[in-house]
C-alpha cells in the first residue's frame, strides 16, 4: 500500500477541489435518518435542491446544475438529534436547528434565513449561542 500524500500547495488543492475558492456562507444539513425519512425528508431535500439551484445559490459542480461559486452547501446527514420531531434541518455555522420541517416551509427558510439572515422562529427548535469573544 502506498503512503498517503498530503498536499500543501494551495494552488494544487484548489485545482483538485475548486470549492475551496467558493464564498460559502452556510451549510444546510437535511436529516435523512430513519425517522425523518418516514415523515418526508426526501421531499424537504428535493425542495431545497430545486430552489437553491434555481436561484444559483447551491455550491457544486456546474455539470450537475449547481454553481461552483455558490454560497450554500446542501448536505444529507443522519440524525441531528430531533428524531421524534423530524424532519430536522440544521443551518451551520448559525447553529439553528429546525424541526417538523415540511417541503412547504423550505421557501421561507431559504428566503428568510439563508438569504436575509433571519431565523424562522416558528420552526426553530434551538439556536446555539454564539461563542464568547
Amino acid at each position: 500500500m502506498s503512503e498517503k500524500r498530503f498536499i500543501t500547495d494551495r494552488e494544487q488543492l484548489e485545482k483538485l477541489a475548486p470549492m475551496l475558492k467558493a464564498p460559502i456562507k452556510r451549510q444546510v444539513f437535511v436529516c435523512n435518518g430513519k425517522s425523518c425519512s418516514a415523515v418526508g425528508s426526501a421531499d424537504v431535500k428535493a425542495e431545497f435542491v430545486r430552489i437553491l439551484e434555481e436561484k444559483g445559490l447551491r455550491q457544486g459542480k456546474e455539470s450537475k446544475g449547481r454553481n461552483p461559486m455558490g454560497e450554500i452547501l446542501l448536505t444529507d446527514c443522519g440524525s441531528i438529534g430531533f428524531c421524534s420531531v423530524g424532519v430536522a434541518v440544521m443551518v451551520h455555522p448559525d447553529g439553528t436547528l429546525y424541526g417538523q420541517v415540511v417541503a412547504e416551509d423550505v421557501p421561507e427558510i431559504i428566503e428568510e434565513h439563508l438569504e436575509n439572515g433571519r431565523v424562522v422562529k416558528r420552526l426553530a427548535l434551538m439556536e446555539l449561542p454564539e461563542p464568547a469573544a
